[in-house]
């Protein structure tokens, strides 16, 4: 997802990633060039898509393959986002959906490139249509005198407890309770720290948690983004058997000492997968992306096979 990149680092993917067979991104047809998506479905069936743009773009379908952009959620700006992102068009990075089974809740990050004056926020709707969101408010948020960078979120639920992961670059990821009937954190809530890249310039973000299994398993994107066909973008995962770790790759190296296990990478004309989103649908889980062509930044579905006890992409 749009990462806090600070100007003069130069980043490039790891030259010593294992090898990894790679799949195309699936069948996807209609509006597909999103950035940072992020997928739900209504009660009806309906897919929604949500993805980074200035009013953060809404993008529907009903298989899940064809997709219509249908607007925006904040089609007239969000101004009180104007102070995190430094301009007036409301572009908002990042969004995480979670459907309720009445009404979508829709958190996203506000913030500039390099920059630890970041936000996230919080709204709601019940159809999940543009011109029907309500303004929840402020999250969390962070400055320079924080350690890390509150851009990037993502909502774990499991046994009524809710759960917020975020954070990109500094020390990496974080996880922060919510309290389910506010979606915010409760006051004086205690921060976790899931993972971390000492090398590469700290170059971890796009965090999401998904349980599979007796597993839980941290997907994040690592190095490069935003830069085109010249992004470094690629996937990575880790698994721990409690919710708020400690997350360690296949190697057995823990993702706060800089481990993780290459799920998705560019290979021949996709470059830069990553800013993922990881979904339980009907027929399993699938991985949700962007990655980049010579033509822009495009939307890319892939089931998960989890059956060798780490998700491979089919």
């Amino acid at each position: 997802m749009l990462p806090g990149i600070l100007p003069l680092f130069v980043l490039v993917a790891s030259a010593l990633a294992p090898a990894l067979a790679q799949v195309g991104p699936g069948v996807v047809t209609g509006d597909t060039r999103v950035h940072d998506p992020t997928i739900c479905k209504d009660n009806n069936g309906k897919y929604f898509l949500f993805s980074t743009a200035p009013g953060i773009e809404i993008r529907t379908s009903t298989d899940r393959t064809a997709w219509t952009l249908a607007g925006k959620v904040w089609p007239s700006g969000a101004s009180w986002t104007d102070t995190y992102t430094g301009m007036s068009n409301g572009n908002l990075w990042a969004p995480e959906c979670y459907y309720n089974g009445n009404e979508f809740l829709l958190w996203y990050s506000a913030s500039s490139f390099g920059s630890q004056k970041s936000a996230i926020f919080l709204v709601k709707s019940s159809s999940g249509n543009p011109g029907t969101w309500s303004n929840l408010g402020l999250v969390t948020s962070t400055s320079s005198s924080n350690n890390y960078n509150a851009i990037d979120p993502n909502v774990f639920v499991e046994n009524g407890k809710w759960w917020l992961t975020l954070g990109s670059f500094w020390s990496g990821i974080k996880l922060l309770p919510l309290d389910p009937s506010t979606g915010k954190p409760p006051s004086g809530a205690a921060i976790i720290s899931l993972a971390d890249r000492p090398q590469a310039s700290g170059a971890i973000e796009a965090s999401s948690i998904f349980k599979n299994g007796n597993y839980y398993y941290l997907f994040t994107s690592w190095d490069k983004c935003c830069a085109g066909t010249g992004s470094t973008y690629n996937i990575r995962v880790g698994r721990a058997s409690s919710m708020n770790g400690q997350y360690v790759d296949k190697n057995g190296v823990a993702l706060t000492a800089g481990g993780g296990t290459l799920v998705l990478g560019s290979h021949g004309n996709i470059i830069g997968p990553g800013g993922q989103d990881v979904y339980s649908d009907g027929d399993g889980p699938i991985l949700v992306y962007h990655y980049y062509t010579s033509s822009g930044s495009f939307l890319g579905i892939n089931r998960l096979d989890f059956s060798g006890g780490w998700p491979v992409v089919v």
